[in-house]
């Protein structure tokens, strides 16, 4: 019940963002590569009214999302950094009444980031961060009507991506914590689409 209560009161500091800017210059995150990535879904809070998916699911979509976002044709710094992403709650809308209720599809996980040269965390304590769907063509009335759980899920975890790369380029701008926005200077739009670029090719080796 306590999980329940968090993830609904995760709404009123939930972003809505689509996440469909990957052919678009990428924003300056410093010294910033990615090392390991760890997603885990051991046992996220369903919320009310949700279409339910299998944890390993939202494993295999957050993994893909992060890696076309923070690939190295993205971001590629000299600095490696490890992130540990756990998914705490969802809610994957279905079909409501139009204009009454229009359930939204909702995301929150707890996001861990290290310094591999330093050994250490630059979380004290995971930051936990929520999206909502954004409102789009076929969402207007909700994307249950519209879209499969599959799909969703791809919708919220593209969006996710986003806002931890919006989180990490805050935290660099206010912290330093790749090097500050003078370490690397700003990148020009990438040529090929992330989306064009396979999931193998998009994860770099981390250092040992």
């Amino acid at each position: 019940m306590t999980r329940l209560m968090l993830l609904l009161a995760g709404l009123v500091l939930a972003a809505c963002t689509t996440g469909n800017d990957l052919d678009k210059a990428p924003p300056p995150l410093g010294n910033f590569l990615m090392g390991h990535l760890a997603v885990v879904a051991a046992a996220p809070v369903v919320g009310p009214a949700s279409r339910e998916v299998e944890p390993d699911q939202w494993v295999t979509a957050m993994t893909d999302a992060m890696n076309a976002r923070f690939g190295p044709h993205r971001h590629d710094g000299t600095h490696y950094y490890h992130l540990g992403i756990s998914v705490d709650g969802y809610v994957l809308a279905q079909p409501g009444i139009p204009l009454i209720y229009s359930p939204k599809s909702i995301l929150i996980v707890n996001l861990t980031v290290w310094d591999d040269a330093k050994g250490t965390k630059l979380t004290e304590k995971p930051e936990q961060l929520t999206v909502i769907e954004a409102i789009e063509g076929d969402t207007l009335l909700g994307s249950g009507y519209t879209r499969s759980a599959e799909e969703q899920m791809l919708a919220l975890s593209k969006s996710m991506a986003k806002t931890i790369e919006t989180y990490l380029q805050r935290k660099n701008r206010e912290e330093k914590w790749f090097g500050g926005p003078e370490a690397t200077p700003p990148r020009a739009a990438p040529v090929a689409a992330a989306a064009d670029i396979p999931a193998t090719e998009a994860q770099p080796a981390a250092t040992e």
